[in-house]
């Protein structure tokens, strides 16, 4: 692993600890390298607060403030260069005057794409782009979809038994442990809706909140033959959703696949049996399977869309 790579890392694991609190806005985090250590290090806490490179400097000691024409800033997604709720982190990185510019991925918001990075060099400033690229982008790859797709990133999540069944005999079947529970609503607090469809709704009265969990309740939403599947997820990007997750039957799940309208599909299996009932959904051809978790006895297997898979920058480096 390079120095560049392992402090954009660093800069990946501060990033997500914004998971809740920078919505709408992506995850980023900002490190500040000087002689072989950081020296000061932050993430975009809070949606209406300071950004990455804001708190990275502002973490930065006076001690340490002489170093920062020497420092190189790692930033996981590129500086902002517009005004909007604070200033440009451009114009920061510019008036701190550090001597290189690591950023991991190319920001999609139309009113950066570029433009902090061409303000930074403009400045005479080195910057090096797409350092850790993929990983980058997905950690953002709601924001990313939201703004590339014009729609939310789509969830499809269901439990199921050993023999695929997810339910008994049309009966509601507890297929979920304890563990498996909570990082279900675990899920449902770092997105931004949760959709069932209107006969689980009827048959089930599902909650979709966070109980076993700490944050905020997704938006819940039903849905029915009322409004054509393409219109509802038209209405949701237009509502400022950037996630969504799927947790109705077969039918619900069917009808996103057969759209297309998926990006990330969670599977879980338990390791039991039943004689008949409801068949899980069927996978769709065009998936990838990328990773696959026991947990105390059942397994989540994650696949993700061959389509999900967002192009690398074309940006020069």
């Amino acid at each position: 692993m390079s120095e560049d790579e392992k402090y954009m890392r660093r800069c990946l694991q501060l990033a997500a600890n914004g998971i809740q609190g920078a919505r709408p806005n992506p995850m980023v985090g900002a490190v500040i390298v000087a002689e072989g250590r950081i020296i000061g290090e932050g993430y975009h806490v809070r949606c209406g607060e300071g950004h990455a490179e804001v708190n990275a400097f502002a973490s930065v000691k006076s001690e340490d403030e002489s170093l920062l024409p020497s420092a190189t800033i790692y930033v996981s997604l590129e500086p902002c260069a517009h005004y909007g709720k604070t200033p440009p982190c451009a114009e920061l990185i510019i008036k701190k005057g550090v001597r290189r510019v690591v950023v991991g991925c190319i920001d999609p918001f139309a009113q950066v794409q570029g433009r902090g990075i061409e303000m930074i060099r403009k400045a005479g400033i080195e910057v090096i782009v797409g350092v850790l690229e993929q990983e980058c982008q997905w950690l953002n790859r709601r924001f990313f979809t939201y703004h590339a797709k014009h729609r939310p990133y789509i969830i499809l999540k269901w439990a199921q038994t050993a023999n695929g069944f997810i339910d008994d005999h049309g009966r509601a079947l507890q297929i979920s442990n304890e563990h498996t529970q909570m990082l279900s609503h675990q899920l449902r607090a770092e997105e931004d809706a949760i959709l069932v469809g209107h006969t689980t709704d009827a048959r089930e009265h599902p909650q979709l909140t966070v109980r076993h969990w700490y944050g905020p309740n997704p938006k819940r939403i039903v849905l029915t033959h009322n409004r054509p599947l393409p219109q509802m997820i038209d209405d949701l990007y237009q509502h400022g959703i950037q996630s969504l997750i799927v947790e109705g039957g077969r039918q619900t799940h069917e009808s996103f696949i057969s759209s297309g309208l998926w990006d990330e599909i969670r599977v879980e299996t338990a390791p039991f049996v039943v004689s008949g009932g409801t068949r899980a959904p069927q996978l769709p051809t065009d998936i990838l399977l990328y990773n696959k978790v026991d947990y105390n006895g059942n397994t989540i297997t994650f696949y993700r869309s061959q389509q999900a898979l967002l192009p690398t920058s074309e940006f020069p480096t």
